[in-house]
């Protein structure tokens, strides 16, 4: 029996997180799986599954900033950024000092940005639709750019053949940030045109990819009973701050009722915070004047 928890998968490529989730529920035998940031089909690495009551927490994942490993390819462009759209556009690159140095200056304005549109080939909701859903009917929708920060964006290394420039590339941003679309961005700047050609996922949060497990090792795991792959739902909280409730704040806050904001006052006003009773993650609460309002039950036990 498999716990309960959150299991970092390693993606492999060529497949959904909706195919990731679905592969979980059946190594898990669970019905209830959820992932949290999808990655692209084309896209490799990190991807958190939620499993049972762990889907509790996961709405607290949605401002996790993230970190990435992409190669971006100059001299074609295509509709979806990434391998798996058409060309759209192309330039034979020679390989030149002049064509690195643009490059480099490209991502080095990149890294400035605090907006960005998100590409129409993308699961961005639009009217409860997802973005890609109209773009593949080739329905033209109005895009609007939301606020993203860059906090690294490193060039590991860029090497030339047959006509294109291949740039290796690091990146910790915020959410919401699409490494597809910096490439495409860098190629518009350059002229040159450009693409991701391959990305993974390295960071989420609290997560790291040096802690996930492919398709085959979580099988191999679970195959000879080893199950520590499964973390704890509260990892996903750790980012919040930490309060002790008492036995009676413990009692009331399971049976769904407001307690008394006294003793927490160092909570600023509408901070969530994770609420603990021992070993016991009970609930998601936050300070309203002078009362400690529950915003998610969390407590399991009985």
């Amino acid at each position: 029996m498999i716990p309960d928890g959150i299991i970092l998968l390693d993606k492999k490529k060529g497949i959904t997180s909706m195919a990731s989730d679905n592969f979980i529920k059946k190594l898990a035998g669970t019905r209830k799986a959820g992932h949290s940031g999808t990655l692209d089909p084309f896209a490799t690495g990190l991807l958190p599954v939620f499993t049972g009551n762990a889907l509790k927490v996961m709405r607290y994942t949605d401002d996790y900033d993230k970190a990435y490993e992409c190669t971006a390819v100059f001299g074609a462009a295509t509709s979806t950024m990434d391998p798996e759209g058409e060309i759209t556009g192309q330039y034979h690159l020679t390989g030149s000092d002049d064509e690195y140095i643009k490059i480099r200056s490209a991502f080095e304005e990149l890294s400035e940005i605090t907006s960005q549109v998100p590409p129409s080939f993308s699961a961005k909701k639009i009217d409860g639709r997802k973005a890609y859903e109209f773009a593949r009917q080739g329905v033209d929708v109005k895009m609007n750019p939301h606020p993203v920060r860059i906090y690294s964006l490193v060039i590991g290394g860029m090497r030339y053949d047959a006509g294109r420039i291949y740039v290796d590339l690091t990146v910790e941003c915020s959410k919401g940030t699409y490494i597809r679309s910096l490439c495409d961005d860098a190629g518009k700047i350059t002229g040159f045109h450009a693409h991701a050609g391959a990305l993974r996922r390295t960071k989420s949060g609290p997560f790291d990819i040096r802690n996930a497990h492919t398709e085959e090792e979580l099988i191999e795991m679970t195959s000879r009973g080893d199950l520590s792959y499964v973390i704890p739902r509260s990892e996903a909280l750790s980012h919040l701050p930490r309060v002790e409730l008492d036995e009676k704040q413990f009692n009331d806050v399971r049976l769904g009722r407001k307690i008394s904001s006294s003793g927490f006052e160092t909570l600023e006003e509408g901070v969530r915070a994770a609420a603990w009773k021992g070993d016991d993650l009970t609930a998601v609460l936050y300070r309203d004047g002078d009362i400690m309002r529950i915003e998610r039950m969390l407590f399991v036990g009985q």
